[in-house]
């Protein structure tokens, strides 16, 4: 599977994924700083949470980590956390400032 095809099924899918207490994806949150394809069609994810204290922070890299390996052509998935930059909202979509009222 081609590189570009294969990083869009996994943006939809990060797309299906969403902050437990803000009903917005964690792609149009900004919390996905880095998907990269990897040879033979790895797939490495950094991402953040809105907060060190996120209730999530156990639970949303592991689901990210189990969707991803769902998507047809992953072969095998890592997701890491970092808090470098921290989070702020000027990192969400429109999309998603518009379902929060932001705009």
């Amino acid at each position: 599977m081609e590189t570009e095809a294969l990083k869009e099924k996994v943006i939809a899918c990060l797309q299906t994924i969403f902050d437990p207490e803000i009903p917005v994806s964690i792609y149009e949150l900004g919390l996905i700083y880095e998907i990269e394809i990897l040879p033979i069609n790895n797939v490495q994810i950094v991402m953040t949470l809105t907060a060190p204290s996120c209730p999530a922070a156990q639970s949303l890299p592991i689901e990210v980590d189990q969707k991803l390996r769902e998507v047809e052509g992953v072969n095998d998935v890592h997701v890491s956390v970092t808090w470098t930059p921290a989070w702020d909202k000027s990192r969400m979509s429109e999309t998603a400032q518009l379902e929060l009222g932001m705009l």
